[in-house]
């Protein structure tokens, strides 16, 4: 398994895909989330929402059909609709119980794309791919579903997201049992992302990560919020034994002592990766071949050039 948590080894034409998650505890962990309807706890996405219609409306185009990929709360596609650079916007989720009367979804598993090849202009997934076991699978269904020149845009929670939480419990289970078994999901780097986007064929590729922190009266204030977004412990790996009250008491006092601002409130880290890619098309700029500038760079900026001396010294 990769540092970031992503596994697919291909063999023979085939996909042998590492059970990271537990599906269905993903979508039992969405529909809790939903039915308890935490208006507050959906910071995260709005935040998400913003940026992601943001960086769609600087776009000198108009996306005539796009799809929604398991934005939970619908948040995105709101924000898009807003950008008046979308058309038709459809919602994909894993649970008709997301949509509603007049603004229903499509359902499909959450690795799964339900588009035709070649149908759509803009693809947009709102911190749901990092729950995926076969993630570069998702990535080259996204390639394919898109029109030549359409436009995929993610974000994904990155490194070093829930980082002062993963800290904490470990520190906790470790000091109290003697052992530690995985209570915070694996995250990937930016480089990951990136890679998985040429992998892909996306022309054009592009990931940056932005880090937003949050803060909280305690160690209990987040658990709820990450509860209310849906976000508890999906890992197949995970550990069925129940912790006993002490065990959190603990955590919650680590991370007081390790990430508490001098007001005593505590810092929760969200690191999230933005990814873009292109469906390819010949109008699309390529990077020139070594060798091919048709002028020097010195010219370019009105500048003389020098060579420079041996230094003598091995480099």
């Amino acid at each position: 398994m990769s540092p970031s948590g992503f596994l697919c080894i291909r063999d023979f034409g085939e996909s042998i895909v590492e059970i990271i998650f537990d599906q269905s505890l993903v979508e039992a962990h969405r529909r809790r989330a939903l039915q308890g309807g935490d208006a507050k706890a959906t910071f995260l996405l709005d935040i998400v929402a913003q940026e992601l219609a943001d960086r769609v409306a600087v776009v000198e185009r108009h996306f005539d059909k796009a799809m929604e990929l398991h934005g939970y709360t619908g948040a995105t596609a709101a924000r898009l609709a807003e950008t008046g650079k979308v058309g038709t916007i459809e919602r994909v989720e894993t649970d008709e119980g997301f949509g509603s009367s007049t603004t229903p979804v499509t359902v499909a598993p959450l690795e799964r794309i339900p588009a035709e090849a070649q149908s759509l202009n803009l693809l947009v997934s709102p911190l749901s791919l990092h729950l995926t076991n076969d993630t570069p699978g998702v990535f080259i269904q996204a390639r394919r579903a898109l029109k030549p020149d359409g436009l995929f845009l993610a974000a994904i929670p990155g490194n070093g997201t829930l980082q002062e939480l993963r800290e904490s419990l470990l520190a906790a289970e470790a000091e109290l049992t003697g052992g530690a078994s995985p209570r915070v999901v694996p995250f990937a780097d930016v480089r990951d992302m990136g890679g998985l986007l040429q992998r892909a064929g996306f022309a054009l590729p592009v990931a940056d990560a932005e880090t937003y922190t949050v803060r909280y009266d305690s160690l209990f204030g987040l658990l709820k919020d990450l509860k209310a977004m849906g976000m508890g412990n999906p890992l197949a790996a995970r550990s069925r034994r129940p912790m006993p009250r002490r065990f959190f008491l603990r955590a919650a006092e680590i991370y007081a002592e390790r990430f508490s601002d001098p007001d005593g409130r505590i810092r929760a880290t969200f690191s999230i990766i933005f990814v873009s890619g292109w469906a390819p098309h010949e109008s699309q700029q390529k990077p020139l071949k070594p060798g091919s500038a048709k002028q020097r760079l010195s010219e370019a900026l009105g500048a003389s050039e020098h060579a420079l001396k041996d230094s003598g010294k091995p480099s």
